[in-house]
Order: structure tokens, then sequence, then C-alpha cells
């Protein structure tokens, strides 16, 4: 029966969308703007009128809405002009607005895209699917991003050296900008043919309207620009910028008693280099040498009750730029070939310690050299090659004479990326691929790790009918070797589970030396045209898929058939701006051949005319089977769940804005239930001062949490339990900008999650029909809890033969299953508190284009509190009484170019 459902499903999900059409796609004509050579150079100060250099070319208007009200005219129109020389294209902006006393001049850092704006589109590639994007608010803040898949994707990460200004005035606002064409990607020819666009935004009305019209049922964005014609004879600008840095670095922090690395405070000097070089003025090299990521935020707190892997986003800036060229995302969610965040990663090992003995051990991986050669040929080549190196890091260990030595923790690791992409059938369609390679020098040691791991696929997309319909996917593979204990050690974690005790389609192989496996994702559907929208496919990772080395793979042994319908109302009435629908159906397999869960979602999305929103959805998990839940013990049965939530929000536009939101799981049996509660607030009392306040709570019960794994005789029991698990995280920004070029940033998060344990059982038939078949709770004559007196620890001779097999300071469960009066095992104490407080004040002066200074102070700590508090106390005991980590810095960065 499963194999006729799911062909059913598919064909009922495509022929009931196929026919379904509302709106014809409409034809718009393509604009053209011909810039010519200036004749003066203008001054860039903002003022437009008073620049005599303007006067080569004429201004080009009639920008069209884009939204609220697409294809109508504007409340107030724009104007622009074109210009260039051998080596800068010169842009002046005219905004008219018949109110610029209401114009939103709001201060922010670089790239914060606040108040009025207008945005420069420039595909110099002319690819149709990527483009530099330069932004100027009416306050005068620049912003830039690189926009890829055609315009689903904005990278603001990317920060070129290019001059803008802005001034406001009686007839609106005016902007000019000064783009270096070393900033920009262009081939060799006579005449230049970019694609062109200008996007306005006026902040108070939500209101966009573009010079090149693209109406909202048209699929993609780049793809459909205007074009920028008349740029003759340029001569590519190699880009040559080298940025040096220092820093000074103090920290302060509780000195330990009788560890002589850490009596209190350090100072470090540090310096390293960044540099970007044009090899061609299509592709450009960037190198980075001991690179510093100290005014980088740190990891928001989390807590994984699921065992699996928190995914954390990239937030160093070598990594981060460009990164849209190495992106690799294969399946769904965070699934990654390439997940920068490995390079530098923290030691794999810590110091082996006898007693007496104090280790200085890193935190991270040093960073040796990294270097990135990216970049676009004229005739469609993407290319994208990354080499970085770590070095061996070992921990220094002071003994109990007074002598040290070192111990190895980490050892010195090469990481290769290299990604490459064609465009052809006039860039309709692509076809890429990527391979990735991790080598470590073991030398003898580190048997529990790889010692090379390869990684690749081949991806491809092909759109068609205006692209309105498309097709693309993937297959990738992985190949990863080492010694019999690592790859023992890899199949048995708990992405991969080969130990699982009912599986007859894996198991663990002590002898191997290599593990290689497969994944990918093929799709289609519709993309543009009309108001549905639909797409379906499949995706699918190999129990033997293994990525971790330098990918981001969270589970394997999964197959996943989806399908997506969604319906669009996209013109405006007198109560909404537009509304979403869309229905989601997918059906989860292992490779075994088991159903493991049915999932069915409706949700939706809607604008109101008062530019308040609304969100929710509602969605259920039938026939749910989880091979991972028990880690390593069998397949688990979940209980029926269904889930609802609710978002709305006010106005963005208005001076102070929130959102507020609830979610729910309940599920069948009353197993599992939880719920979510968001308060988000942004206030900007001030052009120069913004303020935003993010409260999130949530409260979870589950019946079954897992606990932990117990031998019995020669069974293996299966250990759950209750769990209350409280979570809160708050989290204040606020951001003093004095001009567009010097800013003050604080970000504080406090965050705890308390999880109290009750009802510990075992399970006795893990695919049962009903919880108390899946499982048994101990009663009071098979369990009792000790807790230490004065937080020392208990010892327990779990075998009676005289050997203190368990200590655990916070006390343990004594578990008698057969109540013979001799104790079977023992459960350490499950409950949790974990309490984090992290807090970054920083100053920045950009006191020349690309060079910086910033002056940062950190202040952190991470602690437990007890379980019997409410979170409220225990967050503010983080907060004002518990020791904490400071540490204050003061980088310096010169940008030389050429």
């Amino acid at each position: 029966m499963r194999i006729p459902f799911f062909l059913i499903s598919i064909f009922l999900f495509f022929t009931l969308t196929i026919k379904s059409q509302s709106i014809d796609s409409i034809k718009v004509p393509q604009r053209i703007y011909t810039t010519k050579k200036l004749t003066k150079t203008p001054v860039i100060d903002g003022y437009v009128k008073d620049n005599e250099g303007w006067n080569a070319v004429e201004w080009s208007s009639d920008f069209t809405e884009k939204d609220p009200d697409e294809g109508t005219s504007p409340a107030y129109q724009t104007m622009f002009k074109v210009m260039y020389d051998s080596k800068y294209l010169y842009i002046a902006i005219r905004a008219f607005d018949d109110e610029p006393e209401l114009i939103q001049q709001r201060l922010s850092r670089r790239d914060g895209f606040q108040g009025d704006r207008v945005n420069v589109i420039i595909d110099s590639y002319h690819d149709k699917r990527t483009a530099f994007v330069f932004t100027t608010t009416a306050a005068g803040v620049k912003g830039e991003e690189f926009a890829s898949q055609n315009g689903d994707n904005w990278d603001d990460s990317w920060n070129p050296i290019w001059y803008t200004n802005a001034k406001v005035d009686d007839k609106g606002w005016t902007a000019e900008m000064k783009i270096p064409f070393s900033q920009l990607r262009f081939g060799k020819a006579k005449e230049q043919i970019w694609g062109f666009n200008v996007n306005r935004t006026i902040f108070r009305l939500q209101e966009r309207s573009l010079w090149q019209r693209i109406p909202n049922n048209q699929a993609g964005f780049i793809s459909e620009a205007g074009e920028l014609h008349g740029l003759r004879d340029l001569v590519p600008q190699k880009q040559l910028e080298i940025q040096p840095f220092t820093v000074l670095q103090y920290d302060k922090y509780p000195a330990e008693t009788g560890n002589p690395y850490r009596d209190g405070s350090d100072f470090k000097l540090n310096a390293g280099l960044d540099a970007k070089i044009g090899i061609t003025n299509d592709l450009t090299l960037d190198l980075t040498v001991n690179p510093d990521f100290g005014q980088v935020e740190a990891d928001p707190g989390a807590i994984a009750l699921d065992g699996f892997q928190i995914f954390f986003r990239e937030q160093r800036p070598f990594f981060v730029e460009n990164s849209n060229i190495f992106d690799y995302e294969f399946a769904n969610g965070s699934d990654n070939l390439f997940y920068s965040r490995r390079i530098g990663r923290n030691p794999h090992r810590t110091a082996n310690l006898a007693a007496g003995e104090f280790a200085d051990e890193p935190q991270n991986s040093r960073i040796l050299g990294a270097a990135k050669f990216s970049g676009k040929t004229r005739d469609g080549w993407s290319i994208g090659v990354l080499e970085s190196v770590t070095g061996n890091e070992f921990a220094e260990i002071r003994q109990t004479d007074g002598s040290t030595r070192e111990e190895i923790v980490e050892p010195l690791t090469n990481y290769f990326v290299t990604r490459i992409q064609k465009d052809f059938n006039e860039r309709n369609s692509f076809i890429g691929g990527i391979f990735t390679a991790t080598n470590r020098h073991l030398d003898g040691n580190f048997n529990e790790l790889h010692k090379a791991a390869y990684s690749g696929g081949i991806d491809f997309q092909h759109n068609w009918k205006n692209r309105e319909y498309y097709i693309d996917g993937n297959v990738i593979f992985s190949h990863v070797l080492g010694s019999k204990e690592a790859i023992t050690a890899t199949q048995q974690t708990l992405r991969h589970n080969f130990q699982r005790t009912d599986a007859i389609h894996v198991s663990v192989d002590l002898n191997k030396t290599s593990l290689t496996g497969t994944g990918g994702r093929f799709e289609m559907g519709k993309n543009g045209g009309g108001n549905w929208r639909y797409n379906g496919g499949i995706i699918w990772r190999s129990p033997e898929l293994e990525l971790n080395d330098v990918g981001f793979l969270r589970r394997t042994d999964e197959i996943i058939q989806f399908g997506n319908l969604t319906h669009l109302w996209q013109i405006p009435t007198e109560t909404y701006r537009n509304i979403r629908a869309r229905f989601e159906q997918s059906t989860f397999y292992d490779f075994g051949g088991n159903l493991n869960r049915l999932r069915f979602e409706f949700n939706g999305e809607i604008s109101w005319i008062n530019n308040w929103w609304t969100e929710g959805g509602y969605g259920i998990s039938t026939n749910f089977y989880d091979n991972f839940y028990l880690r390593g013990g069998p397949r688990f049965r979940r209980p029926n769940t269904a889930f609802a939530y609710l978002f709305f929000g006010s106005d963005r536009s208005k001076l102070f804005s929130f959102t507020l939101g609830y979610s729910n799981r309940h599920t069948q049996e009353n197993v599992v239930g939880r719920d979510r509660f968001v308060i988000r607030t942004n206030y900007q009392p001030t052009d120069a001062l913004s303020m935003s306040l993010n409260i999130e709570y949530a409260n979870l019960y589950d019946r079954t949490q897992y606990v932990n794994e117990k031998s019995f005789g020669s069974n293996a029991r299966y250990i759950l339990g209750r769990i209350q698990n409280k979570t809160l995280t708050t989290t204040l920004r606020l951001n003093y900008s004095f001009t567009p070029d010097i800013s003050l940033q604080f970000y504080g998060q406090p965050f705890i999650s308390k999880g109290r344990f009750s009802d510990l059982n075992r399970v006795i038939n893990p695919t049962a029909n009903t919880i108390d078949d899946r499982i048994a709770v101990y009663d009071n004559n098979q369990q009792s809890f000790v807790k230490p007196l004065n937080e020392s620890s208990i010892n327990f001779d779990v075998n009676g033969d005289g050997d203190l097999t368990d200590s655990f300071s916070s006390g343990g469960f004594l578990i008698d299953e057969n109540t013979d009066g001799r104790l079977d095992y023992v459960v350490r104490n499950p409950d949790f508190s974990f309490v984090q407080l992290q807090t970054n004040l920083v100053a920045r002066w950009e006191y020349i284009p690309g060079s910086e200074l910033f002056l940062v102070w950190s202040r952190g700590s991470v602690g437990s509190a007890d379980v019997n508090n409410d979170l409220i106390d225990s967050v503010s005991d983080q907060v004002f009484r518990a020791p904490a980590n400071d540490t204050f810095l003061v980088k310096f960065t010169y940008r030389f170019r050429r």
C-alpha cells in the first residue's frame, strides 16, 4: 500500500494544479538607458542640481510601482542619470517628494538599509542571474549587496570601496554615486551591455518602484532588468587591495587558585593581513594571513535535546564574503557540502591531566592562512577555489614539579573547496559541480579522526517558457578514509546509527577503513506566471553519507518525497495588499523501505493594506517513526503530532513596530506538548538611535525524552523520562550612529534553559501503537533517588564487587528493575539548568573608505543555576552576580588600494 499512496499523491498533486491559471503572464518591453562619457567630473556631495558635470546626459524616469500596487504609478516619481570615465561609473538620483519633512533619514551602520533609499542594480556580468547592488539612503548611509540565484539570495557581506552622498531639499532628496570599475566584474568588449535597474523605497508608505517594471507574477528578478548601453572602450581595472590589521587584546577573568594559566588576566598582541588581488577583471584572489575575528559576535545560546549538532551561521568576514559562490545546499535545511565553520574549529581533544596538573588549552584551531580565488567570466563560467590550512595545536601542561610539557590536541589540517558553474541556453540553464577535500597530518596519532575526507557533486537547473517552469537537482557523493577505529566511530555516530539493533540494511563493520555514500535532490515545478505555483521532488541521503569534516549533515538514511502548492492574491484591495496560501505534503522513508512519516501542512501570509501582516499555519505528522531517537537503539514510534502557529506584526515603517507570535505542538495521548511565545520590538526614537528587544519563551514537556542507555544482564535498557523544559532567551540590541561612518553598537543576550525530569521509564516495545505499550514507568519499588550532601560526590558499586564504577556529584536514580533487593543500574540525575550571558559593545569608525578602527568590549559567562529556581531569578543571578570573563580589544585596519 505504501508505493501506490506515494504515486497517487504525486498524480493528484500535479493534475489538480496544472490547469489552474487566473492571470496571464504580462509581456513588458525592456527599457534601455544609453550613457555617455562625462565632460566634467562631478563632485560627489549629494547636490545634483549644483553639479554642471551631470549635464552631459539626460534624465530617465517613468518608474512603475512594484509594491504594494504593482503596475501603477508611484506616489512620487524618480529620475536618474548615468555617466562614466576611464575609471568610474557616476550615477545621479532625483527622488521627488511633496512632503520632504516626512522623508525618513534614519542613520545606521553600513548596510543598515533603514529609511528612504535607492538601490542601483548592476548586472555587469550580464548573466541574468547575479548583480552588484549599491544602496544610498536619504541620510547618506551606504550599503552593498551581491544578488545571486536570480534575486533569491542577497548577500550584504560584500564591502567594496565606492563613494556616495545624499541631501534632502524642498523637492525631495538627491543622491550621487561614484563606483570604481575595479569593484565590478565584466569582460572585454568594444561596448559593454549590462543589466540595469533602479529601485526606490518610500519608507513611510512602504512603497517600492522600479525603473524597469517587473510584474509580480514574473519568475526571476535579475533576469528581467533593463539594460545599460553606451559604455565604450572600457579598460578592465584589475583590483589590488591590501589590508593589514593590528589587534591589542586584554582579557580579564576570575582567577583559579593554583592554576598558573588562569591568574586573572592576559594581554595579547596580534597582527595579520588581508588582501584582494584582481587576477583578471573577472576573477579575484582573496588572501588572509593569521586572520582575527575578535569583533565578531558570539554564537547565541542553544540546547540540543535531540542530540544532533546545532547549526550556527558563519559570521567571520573572510568566509562570509562571496560565500554564495561556494554554497552547495544539496537537500533542505542546513545540509551543505561546505560549512566554513569547520575551518578554525575547536580542537578535537582536550589535554590528559594527572592530579595536580594544569593546562593552557587553545580554544580554536589557528588559521595559518587562507586563500579564495573566485569570480565569474563573461562567457558564463562561475569559479570558486578556497584553500586553507590550520596548524598543529598544542596544550601546554604545567606539571606538579613546575616543569612544562606539550600535548597535541589538533593536527595540522588542509581544507580545499572548488566550485564551478557554467551558464548556457541564453542564461536559462546552468550545470555545475563542487569538490571538497580535507586532509589531516595525523603522524601516527589521532586514530579517532579521518585521515582524509572527500565530497563532490553535480548540480543543474533548466528554466523555460520565460522562466515560469523549471527543473533542477543535484547528486553528491562522499568518501572518508581513516583507521578502523575512526571509521567504526563514524558508523556509530548519531547521524548514522549503524549499530541499530533492529536494522537489517545497515550494520557496523569493524574492519572498514573507508566509507562511501551518496545523496541528492531532484525537483521540478512552476515558479512564475499566473497566481499558481507548485513543485515536487525527491531528496535522499544514503546511510553511508558523511560530510562533517568540512560540510554540515544532521542525519542520513532518509528518502523524502515532497510536493508544494501555492496560490497568490497579488492585486491589492481595500483590505489587503497581497495574500499567499500554501499546502505542503511530504513522505519520509529509510533505505530499509520503512515508511517513517507522513506530513501535511497548510500555511499562509497576509499583508494588510495598513502595512500590518499576519502569518499562520497548521500541520500534522502521522505514521511517525524515528530511527535515531534511541541513539543506537531500535526504531521508535512517536505519537501522531499536530502543530499550529500564528504571528502578526505592525507596520515596520513606524518609529515603533512589533511582532507577536505563538506556536503550539501537541500529540495523541498527551505524550508531548510545547508552547512557544515570541515578542519582538523595534524602536527608533531618533534618526541616530535604534533599539530592538526580542524575547522568546518556550515550555516543553515530553513523557519520552531520551536519558541514557544501560545494560541489564545481556539486554540493553533504553531509559526515558518525562521532562519539563523551560527556555528563555532575551536579546537586546542598541545602535547609535553619530554619522554614517561612526557608530556604537551594543548586543546583549542572557539565555537559560532548565530541564527537570520525573517518571523515569524504559522502552519495552518501541513500535507499539500506544504509549503505555511502548514504555514502562519505574514504580517506587524499582527506583530511589539519592543526592550527595554539601555538593560532594556519591560513588556507586553497581556490580557488587567493590568497584565504584559511577561517581555523580548531582546524584542519581538507583534502579532495582526486578525488585530483588539488589542494585541493577544507576542513572545519573539528568536535571539541568544552563545559563549563559553574552554581551558585546562595539565602537566602529570607518575613517576612510575601507579602513576601520574598532573598539570592543565583550563580557560573557556560563553557569549552572539551581534547577529549583525560577527562570528570572537564574538569569538575574547570572547577569548581576556570577563572575564573568571580560575582553577589551582595539583593532586597526588600513586598506591600501591601487
